[in-house]
Parts: C-alpha cells; structure tokens; sequence
C-alpha cells in the first residue's frame, strides 16, 4: 500500500467512499457524524487544491481517503476533561474513511503510520458514538486525551499519538 495526494480526477471515487463510510457509521450505532453529505464535494475538492487530502492505494485502487496536514489547527487549542500528550508541533488527520472492500485489512493503520511518520506527533478526533474509530485509534496508539469542540458547537472525543 502507499499514500500519495489525491488528484481531481478521482473526485467521483472519493465522494463515493465517503458515502459508503456514512452508511457504515449509521449502521454502527453513529447516525449523526457527517450527516447530510458531508465531507460534501466542495470540501473535499478544496482539501485536493490544497494539496492536503491524501488517497492509501494498492494495485492502483484507492482503498482510503484522509485529510492530513501540519501545523495549527484551531479546533485543538483549547482540551476539556484532559490535556493533550504535548504541545510539540504535530500534524492532524481529519476525515479518514476505508472503502467498503478493504475495511479489516489494517488500512487505517497505513494512513495513521504515514501521518506519525511525517512528524513524530498526531492528532485526531472523532464522534462519541464513533466507537469503530475509536477502538482503530487506540489499537493503533492514540491516546484518549479528552474532548474538543469544533467551530459548530459539536463536541468530538480527542486523541494523540505522540
């Protein structure tokens, strides 16, 4: 497997995965993460013009789809009923989803490696009722750190690999 930049080409390919992945969260116990269609087609064609979403891929398949970048992100400055592992530089993963063909073959682990391996320290959320995501996180190090609240109101259960 390898990550490489999602290119404008494979829109239509990642809209779809992130469909099926809603449909999975619903099936989960999780009906109101990414309700409505989000991460929309707008969302994610600005996530490929920035040069932020990435595609894991296999035999030229795209087998996940994550937003990853560096530096600040606002959603994280402020931690309730924790504390982050360290204030180091970090990078951050938002909007990871598996396509329906390849959940349960260590896919996520490829994408979160990739994102530690980039910069020694990640962060990332998820809903409360995300339980699936969250056990992948924390089978693969992240720590629990506490709860975020998102430029919404929504509050996301916050974790850290460090």
């Amino acid at each position: 497997m390898e990550i490489r930049l999602a290119e404008k080409r494979e829109l239509c390919e990642i809209l779809s995965i992130y469909e099926s992945a809603r449909v999975f969260m619903r099936e989960s116990g999780n009906p109101n993460q990414w309700a409505g269609k989000y991460p929309d087609e707008e969302t994610v064609t600005r996530d490929i013009e920035q040069r932020k979403l990435r595609v894991c891929t296999e035999n030229g398949e795209i087998l996940a789809v994550f937003f990853y970048d560096e530096g600040e992100d606002p959603t994280y400055n402020i931690i309730y009923d924790g504390e982050w592992l360290n204030d180091r530089p970090c990078g951050v993963i938002h909007r990871i989803a598996v396509s329906d063909k390849a959940r349960g073959r260590g896919v996520a682990q490829v994408c979160f490696d990739y994102a530690f391996t980039k910069c020694g320290n990640v962060k990332i959320d998820t809903h409360r009722d995300n339980i699936p995501m969250q056990k992948s996180l924390v089978k693969n190090g992240f720590v629990r750190c506490g709860i975020i609240y998102l430029a919404n109101g929504d509050e996301r259960v916050a974790f850290q690999r460090g």
